[in-house]
């Protein structure tokens, strides 16, 4: 399991009438959580074109618990559970300072060649790097946690 955290604070103009994140904000910061994971594994965007590789979304799913509100510290936590193989899946958690569960989400993503845009095996120099990780990754000691 490779875990990451990353924190975010809602802009002013992420917010509705009510205050609170308008719904579609959530899912930009899932992706910016997960390309900030990424960047950590060295396999930024920039990477991956160079390597012939995209990671087009294929689905994403969101459980929208309780509100966030403009300028809250934010906490994305991006959890991946298994080797990649073509697809693979980034569960998001987001919480506010008090740790209380805001939002829960899905993504997922399949490797596709830059050219052909079919879908293909992630490459090897990917799959090596995903090893390491899954090896290496210590389990987050968090009761909070419930990805």
């Amino acid at each position: 399991m490779i875990i990451d955290t990353f924190q975010i604070r809602p802009h002013y103009g992420e917010v509705d009438q009510m205050g609170y994140v308008y719904h579609a904000n959530y899912l930009a910061y899932c992706h910016q959580a997960r390309n900030e994971l990424l960047r950590k594994l060295n396999l930024d965007e920039v990477t991956l074109e160079g390597h012939h590789i995209i990671l087009p979304v294929i689905s994403f799913y969101i459980d929208y618990k309780k509100p966030a509100h403009f300028d809250e510290l934010l906490t994305i936590t991006t959890v991946i559970k298994e080797l990649p193989k073509v697809r693979f899946n980034f569960e998001f958690e987001i919480r506010n300072k008090l740790s209380v569960l805001l939002v829960k989400a899905t993504s997922t993503v399949v490797s596709v060649d830059i050219q052909t845009r079919s879908p293909k095996k992630i490459p090897e120099f990917m799959t090596n790097i995903f090893k390491v990780e899954f090896n290496d990754s210590t389990l987050l000691k968090s009761n909070n946690l419930s990805i």
